[in-house]
């Protein structure tokens, strides 16, 4: 590794890390570059070691010693910078010690992570950051297999998605699925169940299904407010609904997939 000192927050060797809290600037780079930004030194770890390329780092001269020991043998610059130079660069406050520019990994076909799987979870246009990572974070420690995503979803790779998932999103397979309804085919051609989580008059309740489940089901969720599309509750073989109380109608939906998750564990 290079270190590189940085005292002007416009040099143009830190074009990936300028301005990261617009998000429609970030939603168009981050892919169009194949990178994407991983936030914290447990997170920039993590990448490692789901085998993620780095292209640079940068961070204060402070956390150089916690994070050198992960980059030893990589040929990347690491800049160094003060809180105020980092504060002007991204245009937030830095508390996590160090952010990665890091080379997204390729994802797989859908039919390559559905193989082997018993427990997926379909996120349908889920637009709010903070709401995929949650999921993925509660897919990764109630024990789901993989994540499929829709075209319009946000994307996963997102700084604060990463960072909400406490970097789960570099653990657990995922990739993205076409449009409805040949997402539903692909399901359906793996073998597995497909169960949208919504409000019917038609859904059976969670505890229901949960007492016998399918061998292999695709637990789908959907976009915050509207929820699912009607063409993906058309190509669900069940509607699953969370019984409430008080008149809620309904949680979050990272509960809801933390709630279904728990009830459906292999």
């Amino acid at each position: 590794m290079h270190i590189v000192p940085i005292s002007d927050p416009a040099d143009t060797r830190l074009r990936d890390y300028i301005a990261l809290t617009d998000v429609s600037l970030r939603r168009l780079t981050e892919p169009q570059d194949g990178l994407y930004i991983a936030e914290s030194t447990k997170v920039i770890e993590r990448a490692l070691a789901a085998g993620h390329r780095p292209r640079s780092v940068l961070l204060q001269q402070k956390w150089l010693g916690e994070l050198e020991p992960l980059l030893v043998g990589l040929d990347i610059p690491v800049f160094l910078a003060s809180q105020e130079v980092l504060g002007q660069i991204t245009g937030f406050v830095m508390h996590r010690g160090a952010l990665a520019s890091m080379h997204r990994p390729v994802l797989p076909a859908p039919a390559e992570l559905l193989a082997n799987a018993r427990r997926v979870v379909v996120l349908e246009d889920i637009v709010d950051h903070t709401n995929v990572g949650a999921i993925f974070r509660a897919v990764a420690g109630l024990g789901a297999d993989a994540v499929l995503v829709t075209p319009r979803c946000a994307d996963p790779l997102y700084r604060r998605s990463v960072r909400v998932s406490m970097g789960a999103v570099l653990q657990i397979p995922w990739t993205r699925l076409p449009e409805w309804p040949d997402a539903a085919s692909q399901l359906h051609d793996a073998g597995f169940t497909i169960a949208a989580l919504a409000l019917d008059e038609r859904a059976v309740t969670l505890d229901t299904f949960a007492a016998a489940p399918p061998e292999r089901i695709a637990l789908l969720l959907g976009t915050e407010g509207d929820g699912l599309s009607n063409a993906a509750i058309e190509g669900s073989d069940v509607v699953v609904t969370i019984p409430m109380a008080r008149d809620v109608d309904s949680l979050n939906v990272a509960a809801a997939s933390a709630v279904a998750l728990w009830a459906l564990r292999v």
